[in-house]
């Protein structure tokens, strides 16, 4: 059973830059992972996508040229470079993996089976 350990949220001012990291219990070489974000009041949304090996990234339209996913699997990390912040990402971000024979470029959380905890983002 894998867990996912969320890091790195916070305050910040618009404009200003953040790092999310999530921490995975177990080797993660072979899952596809993803970050989704949650604002209140809203539903959950896709943000970004890796391949288990790197690459094959998507991007939600709202934060592409400004955020950057990517992975550590020597680490067992993932990790979401967040640039340009603006009042309206602010959010719970989530990370989550799924284990399969390929990989899952999907930015619907029905298609992940791990996830973490959370991680509150605040721009303001």
């Amino acid at each position: 059973h894998v867990q996912l350990v969320e890091s790195g949220g916070g305050l910040v001012q618009p404009g200003g830059s953040l790092t999310l990291s999530c921490a995975a219990s177990g080797d993660m070489t072979s899952y596809s992972m993803a970050w989704f974000r949650q604002a209140p009041g809203k539903e959950r949304e896709g943000v970004t996508n890796i391949c288990p090996r790197g690459g094959g990234s998507f991007y939600v339209d709202s934060v592409k040229g400004r955020f950057t996913i990517s992975r550590d699997n020597a680490k067992n990390t993932l990790y979401l470079q967040m640039n340009s912040l603006r009042p309206e990402d602010t959010a719970m971000y989530y990370c989550a993996a799924v284990l399969r024979g390929y990989c899952v470029t999907s930015l619907r959380s029905i298609a992940y089976n791990y996830w973490g905890q959370g991680t509150q983002v605040t721009v303001s």
